[in-house]
């Protein structure tokens, strides 16, 4: 049976084969705010005030989002598997620099190191997860991606806390380090075999190439619903412990709870998306048809998450909130990687980096009202809506330019 065959026939997610990208995605997203618990430590050791080691916690995003989409076209150019192990060994160096690092300069240093790793991988696991997955469980595979680079993230700030509780804000990047090393030789090997079967044709290396994706009708309209659908999203989520302070007067470890609801909704959304996504697909449509539900599904809870009391309806809000905003990242990851295949890693890297930008423009937006509460119904609820329209003309569109007309039943 050819690979191509093998692609279509069969319906698992080959967990085995996709173990090192998919433990490498959960480190990954450890790493973006594990810093933010080390803080004062860190501030301590270094001499430095509070202020100025939060600039730690920007320098990764920051870094990300600015390298990650031209990182994706070289990745485009030259193939997923060099950019796999370029970016683990880049991430595992910066994490490395970070530990040892004995003033401030040198651990902005580490950060950025580190995130330039993940901005050269994340695309690059993501195209590749797009490319070698069976046809079948295309979504289910990118949305496991998904799922363990949300629960990463929720891990992040109580393991940060945990180890410089036992040790010191060091054993942090150092764990992070030995467990980049452990990852590094089981993504090398994985994605060298699976590489070789991967459709990916590679594309011209221009100057400006990073900016091709705008060229693209469909992805432009995409990625402007991620914008506004993320500053909404992320952008709403910054006051959400603040606001729920202030409403319930909730404890910080009452607070605590709300990023395992967000974890425990993020990759339950991811799952469920990747399903349907997959059952869309074989019907003979995409799973862009489900973007306007999800968007709607976030402003909802945004909007009951901010206003709703008791405090139960609020979290319970916040669970449906990121539920949905787990299953739109799958949805859309997979739209954008469905439509134009050769600019895979290009299209996905410009969806992290605006999902930071949207982020921005969402807090930005609610930080101009003089009560935080109504900022943030108005802002998260009024763009999710916004998203949603603007995301109706996607969803009309059965199925992606070029791909297979569903097989016909037999009579």
């Amino acid at each position: 049976m050819s690979a191509e065959e093998r692609r279509t026939a069969v319906a698992r997610v080959p967990w085995r084969q996709y173990a090192g990208v998919y433990l490498l995605l959960f480190l990954i997203g450890t790493e973006t705010f594990i810093v933010a618990p080390l803080l004062p430590t860190i501030a301590s050791s270094l001499a430095v005030p509070e202020t100025a080691a939060a600039a730690t916690v920007t320098a990764y995003p920051v870094a990300y989002a600015v390298t990650a989409p031209f990182l994706g076209t070289v990745t485009d150019r030259f193939g997923r598997y060099p950019m796999i192990v370029v970016g683990a060994v880049l991430f595992l160096l910066g994490n490395v620099v970070a530990a040892v690092a004995g003033s401030l300069a040198v651990l902005m240093a580490g950060r950025v190191l580190g995130a330039l790793g993940a901005a050269a991988a994340g695309p690059a696991i993501w195209a590749h997860l797009a490319e070698t997955a069976p046809e079948a469980a295309r979504g289910r595979s990118i949305s496991v991606g998904n799922a363990l680079f949300a629960a990463g993230q929720v891990f992040g700030v109580p393991a940060g806390a945990f180890l410089a509780g036992a040790s010191d804000w060091r054993s942090s990047f150092w764990v992070l380090a030995g467990l980049s090393a452990l990852v590094l030789p089981l993504c090398f090997a994985t994605t060298r075999v699976l590489s070789r079967e991967s459709r990916h044709e590679p594309q011209p290396l221009r100057l400006l190439g990073a900016f091709a994706v705008w060229k693209d009708g469909v992805l432009r309209h995409t990625l402007a619903v991620v914008v506004l659908l993320h500053a909404a999203n992320l952008g709403t989520y910054t006051y959400l412990g603040v606001i729920l302070h202030q409403r319930f007067g909730l404890s910080v470890d009452a607070l605590g709870f709300l990023g395992l609801f967000v974890g425990i909704g993020s990759a339950v959304g991811s799952l469920v998306a990747g399903r349907i996504g997959d059952r869309a697909r074989a019907a003979g449509s995409g799973g862009a048809r489900w973007v306007p539900v999800w968007c709607l599904l976030l402003g909802l809870g945004v909007v009951t998450a901010v206003l709703g009391s008791p405090a139960v309806v609020s979290y319970g809000a916040a669970l449906v909130w990121f539920l949905a905003s787990g299953a739109f990242v799958t949805a859309v990851q997979t739209l954008l990687l469905d439509e134009r295949p050769e600019l895979g890693a290009t299209s996905s890297s410009w969806n992290t980096a605006l999902l930071y930008g949207g982020t921005a423009v969402g807090v930005g937006l609610i930080g101009l009202f003089p009560q935080v509460q109504s900022g943030a119904a108005v802002v998260g609820g009024g763009l999710a809506l916004a998203a949603a329209l603007l995301a109706l003309p996607l969803a009309a569109r059965r199925r992606p330019e070029g791909a297979p007309e569903p097989a016909r039943r037999a009579p």
